[in-house]
């Protein structure tokens, strides 16, 4: 190879890469609480809690139970709509109760109980209500996820070991072959909606309009002779693929969620093994062809398959569409960042939005106590981050890396040739796989400097911080690492 050829090849790496084209975000709008004083005059009713002592709180304790019970037999008894102010009564005791039950961690299984039941009698009410509708919309979302993120406030405030991983739900019937993951009889056709521990989970189950707690999707099939259980998956670096259910816990895992169609669907009442045929036949077609990952998140182009398109593909060759609510990416900050990563769909289909969609039940949901303080760390940084993206900050990277990443990929796409995976994942442009190392490597700064921050406030206030004291420590440290030039 001679200079001048060496040469050329050298400036053709070093050509600049194109930026992405502007995106259109969805036409929809972020959800925000707007309510930082209830907060922290929540955190107020916390520290008032655990200086009076569960001893003399328990009869407050236990009449806000009771009140908690007789609003869901009032929302359970008659047909609301969204806008019912009977939902706002179940908020507001939602909350109240929460810094009480932190003090109390005894009355936590109770409080979940509560919890869960308030889920399913709002997730039976939105069957009659429009899920494009941005109230119908708001309401499930404060209800639960912010049910959830109430459960997991007091849950961070129990000594280790007090409050169980499981939480058993609706058995939903299903007449499909069954096997047992965790303690819970899951059916073939199930959904596992789960959460990893890397930060691009984070920011995938936060970056959407209703930030949630969730960022892969797995259908899960039963063999019917066999019983063997595996699940079929998207994985960004190798695309669709089929694991059996040990390999799909061996990846990290902080969450896991089961939801299960309604037994009572037309489409079910018709056939009941319709799940197990869907499953059936991603599991083939997964087995059968090479399916890449969809990094754009078209879900109407089956091609290639991102992971929530795995299991809305497979339901929908059978006449059930899910994500009866699509959801949305209308930040422009946002929006911009994931077109870096080559997204082009705003209106797509996120993990997290699942468990609205009211064809669906939850059956069971693990939360893994000794890493929920990470998984809220995490998310915090990501929250900070993305509110940098709506002021202009970007996912740069050093001209100079721009070569060496076009090397890998072209490595990556030579191993892609012959069915095994390169360190550029497929359907990723060399440039969008240095803008994901560079929120890799700003995350990692963030979330450390948080974890550090989160420890300093435990040893001195004595608890550990609620999700909107961690989300100001994610912003200090995010204007510090800034400041300091770290960013």
């Amino acid at each position: 190879m001679t200079a001048l050829t060496v040469l050329v090849i050298v400036l053709l790496l070093l050509v600049p890469a194109p930026e992405p084209a502007a995106p259109q975000a969805a036409g929809g709008r972020p959800f925000v609480w707007q309510q930082d004083e209830r907060w922290e005059a929540l955190e107020a009713s916390f520290l008032r809690a655990r200086a009076a002592g569960c001893e003399s709180l328990a009869p407050r304790v236990d009449a806000m139970l009771r009140d908690g019970r007789r609003l869901l037999a009032t929302a359970a008894s008659r047909r609301l709509e969204p806008e019912s102010a009977v939902f706002d009564e179940i908020e507001r005791a939602t909350f109240e109760l929460g810094p009480m039950v932190g003090a109390c961690p005894g009355t936590i299984p109770e409080y979940i109980a509560l919890i869960t039941r308030t889920r399913s009698v709002v997730k039976q009410q939105s069957r009659r209500w429009d899920m494009g509708h941005p109230a119908t919309r708001d309401r499930l979302y404060r209800l639960l996820y912010g049910g959830r993120a109430a459960v997991e406030e007091a849950m961070l405030q129990a000594p280790p070991g007090t409050v169980p991983a499981l939480i058993r739900c609706e058995d939903e019937p299903s007449f499909t072959p069954s096997a047992e993951i965790l303690g819970v009889r899951i059916h073939s056709g199930d959904i596992l909606v789960s959460r990893g521990g890397a930060p691009t989970s984070a920011l995938i189950a936060r970056g959407n309009d209703y930030p949630g707690n969730f960022s892969h999707v797995a259908l899960l099939h039963v063999d019917g002779r066999s019983g063997a259980a595996s699940v079929v998956e998207s994985h960004i670096e190798r695309g669709a693929a089929v694991a059996t259910l040990p390999e799909y816990l061996r990846d990290v895992k902080l969450r896991v969620m089961v939801l299960r169609l309604r037994a009572d669907l037309p489409q079910l009442a018709a056939d009941p093994a319709l799940p197990h045929q869907a499953a059936t036949a991603a599991t083939h077609e997964a087995w059968g062809r090479h399916i890449p990952y969809d990094f754009s998140m078209d879900f109407s182009d089956h091609d290639k398959l991102f992971c929530s398109e795995v299991a809305s593909a497979a339901f929908e060759r059978f006449g059930i569409t899910l994500w009866m609510g699509l959801s949305h990416i209308s930040s422009p900050g946002l929006a911009s960042w994931l077109a870096g990563f080559g997204v082009t769909h705003f209106e797509t289909q996120e993990p997290s939005d699942l468990e609205y969609d009211p064809q669906l039940v939850v059956v069971a949901e693990w939360r893994e106590p000794k890493t929920l303080l990470a998984d809220h760390v995490d998310n915090a940084a990501v929250d900070a981050m993305l509110e940098g993206a709506e002021r202009g900050d970007t996912l740069d990277y050093a001209w100079f890396l721009l070569p060496p990443a076009r090397l890998a990929k072209l490595y990556s796409s030579a191993l892609n040739a012959f069915g095994l995976v390169g360190p550029v994942p497929e359907g990723l442009s060399a440039a969008g796989a240095l803008r994901t190392r560079r929120f890799i490597q700003t995350h990692a700064l963030i979330r450390d400097r948080v974890l550090r921050l989160a420890q300093e406030f435990e040893r001195s206030h004595g608890y550990v911080p609620p999700y909107w004291e961690l989300a100001k420590l994610a912003r200090r440290a995010r204007s510090e690492i800034r400041s300091g030039g770290g960013l």
